[in-house]
């Protein structure tokens, strides 16, 4: 009996230090879900207790220079459902009205209708027609809970491919993927708003306090420096400069103010239309597009809305002697550009023992003056002058010219220049240069450039966007116009507008003159690539000369047409 007994108490023992050693658990388990893990626990019980659905802000409106508009947003809706606040006998009948009037497919609704879940999107960016539609269902049927409505907004573009490439687009969330839609998306695409309401784990409503609505916030407007009229011409240009001449990689077009660094209009050819950028864009891609693999698909998207002005860098070719003219007359290599005798053409040139020939090596120009040689665009002229100017003090130009980094405009995507390190950077080397070959730029740094020589001496940045206005206030700011620093003197902007002038007027580029305008200019040719038997043609212009308003690139790509790649058959038509 005594056995028993205290065997008893031992198991009494052993129940009570167990039932204790629980009980202190379990205080600290619940020490620690209140006092570590409370904050945490209630939001996310707010979170699953709260169904949030988001109000998207119209986006805002981007006009070009002269207020027209470009790009906009227009009110459109969103329709969700609460599978929860659905009844089960109204499910289908439900499913079958979505169906019915959004042309959605059956079995994938009815699934959305009957998910445990607490939100489910139906149909996003509907016309206000179709959702009155259904409104007018709702009430018929006495549907009071379970459908939502929600505004939303849609992007159009109202001039389809106009500045296609500027612009960009945006996603279905209404987010910016490129262009201005991208670089300037936070600006433009304002705050998000909410609807609050309070459900249980499946979706039903809960409480009394109904639904909460935070107000979304519109994005600001852009002003562009974008002149529609300047920038409809030049695609139009474009366009038939790159057909008429079987240009098989296109071509671009950059049109900029010298004395602001306001880019009027930029095109790249060929272009896409903005309310549709995944479509093909050519009638031969249109007829294979069905049938394309997507990573082929994406690949020519790509091509297509990359801005080429500011993304792909080429050899620039005599057009860039300009800089070598200015550079040499900067330094006083030359004094006079119209002595005659300065220089002579034989037809070619030895430099470390490589032969350089003039590209009118065959009947060389003789004896010339500066303004002849840039008239003549005479290689041996260029190369004599990069050599007396020499390596190290070449390079400070390229540098002050803005050549040697990215110009800073306000576009996605841009390049920066390819050029041999300064201290690879030989005799051979420099003189390929100084005619503007062996090396890359892209064509924004070869308009900025140039359009510092234009305005007296002065690099601008180059700029798209002029000002913003304020969604809520229509407060408008001004982009400051950004200049950074002073290249040359105007004396010698000055002698250099002069003879683009001369190469306009009489010289190579002679077929550009426009009666009753003093225009300058300065044409190019040059390889695409070694040894790919392509070519770039180019022709910059600069006008008018007693007071530069605007610098003009004009660039084809690998034309193949009956005038070839010399710049002469190629762009005097346009």
């Amino acid at each position: 009996m005594l056995e028993i007994n205290l065997s008893t108490k031992k198991r009494l023992r052993l129940i009570l230090f167990i039932t204790f050693l629980i009980i202190v658990l379990l205080i600290v388990r619940l020490s620690y879900i209140q006092l570590i893990e409370g904050r945490k626990l209630a939001n996310m019980a707010y979170e699953q207790q709260t169904l949030d659905r988001t109000i998207n802000p119209k986006r805002g409106t981007i006009y070009d220079a002269t207020g027209q508009v470009l790009a906009k947003s227009s009110t459109v809706e969103t329709v969700s459902v609460n599978p929860g606040n659905i009844a089960k006998e109204d499910k289908e009948k439900v499913a079958k009205k979505l169906c019915e009037i959004f042309e959605l497919d059956y079995e994938k609704v009815l699934k959305k209708v009957s998910k445990r879940s607490s939100i489910e999107t139906i149909a996003k960016k509907v016309e206000k027609e179709k959702t009155d539609e259904l409104r007018k269902w709702i009430e018929a049927e006495n549907i009071m809970t379970g459908i939502n409505i929600d505004e939303d907004t849609k992007r159009y573009y109202p001039n389809n491919n106009l500045a296609s490439q500027i612009i960009g687009f945006c996603g279905s969330d209404n987010q910016g993927l490129d262009g201005i839609e991208a670089k300037y998306d936070s600006t433009l695409s304002g705050t998000k708003g909410a609807i609050k309401r309070h459900t249980d784990a499946k979706g039903g409503e809960i409480g009394v306090e109904g639904e909460t609505y935070i107000a979304a916030k519109n994005g600001n407007d852009l002003i562009l420096t974008i002149d529609m009229n300047i920038q409809s011409i030049v695609e139009k240009y474009l366009e038939e400069a790159c057909i008429d001449n079987k240009c098989t990689d296109g071509g671009n077009i950059v049109v900029m103010n010298p004395q602001n660094g306001d880019i009027l209009a930029m095109a790249t050819y060929p272009d896409y239309n903005l309310n549709e950028p995944y479509a093909a864009y050519t009638d031969e891609l249109k007829g294979i597009w069905d049938t394309t693999d997507q990573a082929e698909k994406t690949k020519s998207l790509q091509a297509v809305w990359r801005n080429r002005a500011i993304t792909d860098t080429y050899e620039p070719g005599s057009t860039f002697k300009t800089i070598t003219a200015s550079a040499a007359l900067e330094e006083g290599l030359v004094s006079d550009i119209d002595k005659e005798g300065e220089f002579c053409c034989t037809g070619s040139i030895e430099v470390a023992g490589v032969r350089i020939k003039c590209w009118r090596h065959y009947r060389p120009h003789g004896s010339e003056s500066l303004r002849l040689g840039l008239m003549n665009s005479c290689n041996p002229v260029f190369i004599g002058l990069g050599q007396k100017i020499g390596v190290n003090k070449y390079y400070d130009y390229l540098k002050k010219f803005g050549l040697l980094q990215i110009t800073g405009v306000d576009l996605p995507g841009e390049a920066g220049s390819i050029f041999l390190a300064e201290n690879k950077a030989g005799p051979v080397e420099l003189a390929t240069i100084s005619f503007g070959q062996r090396f890359e730029i892209t064509p924004i740094q070869l308009v900025t450039a140039v359009s510092a020589i234009a305005n007296g001496g002065h690099l601008i940045q180059p700029r798209v966007v002029k000002a913003t206005i304020d969604s809520e206030t229509g407060e408008k700011t001004d982009v400051e116009t950004k200049i950074k620093s002073e290249v040359i003197s105007k004396e010698t902007s000055e002698k250099v507008l002069s003879m683009m002038e001369s190469v306009v007027s009489e010289g190579t580029g002679k077929n550009a003159k426009v009666l009753g305008y003093r225009i300058g200019g300065k044409t190019g040719t040059s390889e695409d690539g070694v040894n790919t038997n392509k070519y770039v043609t180019s022709f910059l212009g600069v006008a008018p000369i007693e007071n530069p308003q605007v610098v003009v690139l004009v660039t084809l790509y690998n034309p193949t047409g009956e005038g070839g790649h010399h710049v002469g058959a190629s762009l005097w038509k346009y």
